[in-house]
């Protein structure tokens, strides 16, 4: 353990602060010891104001130090906003979290994610084409970071993964608390890409209504861009749309989110009609980017004949007979 022992985590866990507050006092102190010997009272002398939770400081220290035994237990890591190794552009927005709690290996900061999020109930050509516009990403080596929900999310995972490139998934859970279960399989299938499963909730934590919308402002921070593929009106793939504004990201909806028909896809025709531009391929994206990567065969147009690779691959990540 290094010097700050267990400080950040105790920090982490204080109630009735706000996020900035925290990193305010996570600056002040260099060591364990320090805060131990206030009490809440003296934290409210700092910040001046009193603070509407109660608390006792040496009970959160039992907390922290039980929450870190646990991590050690089940290999998951965790990471305060001061250490270098927290994301960079996660301190970037207005409510970074104190800490973060993973497992595998944190995204590269130079090399830029691709958002993507979605309905839960896609139609069969929303299916098909996250899986199809991640799997080109991951083709060109972008990663994708989604948050492990059925539908869209999902789909991207796995389009993103049968590319062979590293996965990241934001949970609105501890991260040994997979939501839903039947995609425990799929996180482990991340982990082993070198990638990670992240969240500002400890080990244990199950999620909650509000814990998805809060994970959303996470995949938006860590992204250079949100791909919305498919949403109706009122879904929270929407509200990582709403972050992608306040983060000043790319925002984008794919050409299936905005074709009519019986499935509501209301809110990606919305975010086109607000100025989203709308994404046809994978191709798409790397001129956005700026980028002008080949494939195996040296191809950069992943038009035409590479659309049979795509089903290919994503028949044989599905075990689906084509």
């Amino acid at each position: 353990m290094n010097e700050r022992g267990l400080l950040d985590l105790i920090i982490s866990l204080m109630p009735g602060l706000a996020a900035k507050e925290k990193i305010r006092i996570l600056n002040l102190f260099k060591c364990e010891e320090d805060i131990l010997i206030l009490s809440k009272e003296h934290i409210e002398e700092m910040l001046k104001r009193k603070i509407n939770k109660n608390w006792d400081i040496n009970d959160i220290r039992d907390k922290a130090d039980r929450i870190d035994t646990i991590c050690k237990i089940r290999s998951i890591k965790w990471v305060s906003y001061i250490n270098v190794s927290y994301p960079p552009l996660l301190r970037e927005i207005y409510d970074p979290p104190t800490v973060i709690f993973y497992k595998g290996i944190l995204p590269d900061p130079e090399k830029p994610l691709l958002g993507m999020a979605g309905t839960r109930k896609p139609s069969p050509e929303g299916s098909a084409q996250a899986y199809k516009l991640a799997f080109e990403s991951g083709k060109a080596g972008i990663s994708v970071i989604s948050g492990l929900a059925l539908g869209i999310d999902s789909m991207a995972h796995r389009g993103n993964l049968a590319s062979g490139v590293p996965g990241y998934a934001v949970l609105g859970s501890g991260v040994d608390e997979i939501f839903p279960s039947i995609n425990r399989h799929l996180a482990r299938q991340i982990i082993d890409s070198k990638g990670a499963l992240i969240s500002e909730y400890p080990p244990g934590v199950r999620p909650s209504k509000w814990s998805f919308p809060a994970r959303n402002r996470i995949i938006s921070a860590l992204s250079r861009s949100v791909l919305i593929v498919e949403a109706p009106l009122k879904s929270g793939a929407l509200i990582t749309a709403d972050f992608a504004h306040e983060h000043g990201k790319d925002l984008w909806t794919s050409s299936s989110g905005v074709k009519q028909g019986i499935y509501d896809k209301r809110g990606t025709i919305k975010l086109a009609q607000d100025g989203a531009e709308i994404i046809y391929s994978g191709n798409d994206i790397l001129k956005k980017w700026n980028m002008k990567v080949s494939d195996n065969n040296g191809n950069t147009d992943f038009s035409g004949a590479e659309v049979s690779d795509i089903v290919f691959s994503m028949a044989n990540f599905l075990k689906i007979e084509i």
